[in-house]
């Protein structure tokens, strides 16, 4: 079984930077493409991003292309969302998601995952 925390939520103004981690233990980090969801208030989960196993490849939400990016860490299993260019409209509950089963590329589908973290509150006051 997978754990995944993410830590690194918080409150920041319109136009400035967070940087989110969420840290796998209990399985075999470097086999799983790493996705990161979000969630806002009334809103269905949304994709934002994903990593492929290796890290050679990711993939984004139009709507964070460009201001967002994701990086992983094998050796210290952890995988890293860092979000430039916040705005209001971002402010959701950031989730790290884990798919076990896919070999090549990344998973854009809530459906793909197997293994999700708690989830870490990003609000962007205007």
């Amino acid at each position: 079984q997978v754990q995944l925390v993410e830590s690194g939520g918080g409150l920041v103004q319109a136009g400035g930077s967070l940087r989110l981690s969420c840290a796998a233990s209990g399985g075999t980090f470097s086999s799983y493409v790493m996705g990161w969801f979000r969630q806002a208030p009334g809103k269905e989960r949304e994709f934002v991003g994903a990593v492929s196993r290796s890290g050679g490849g990711t993939g984004y939400a139009d709507s964070v292309k460009g201001r967002f990016t994701i990086s992983r860490d094998n050796a210290k299993n952890t995988v890293a969302l860092q979000m430039n260019s916040l705005k209001p409209e971002d402010t959701a509950v950031y989730y790290c998601a884990a798919d076990r089963r896919r070999m090549m590329g990344i998973s854009t589908k809530i459906a793909e995952y197997d293994y999700w973290g708690q989830g870490t509150q990003v609000t962007v006051s205007s």
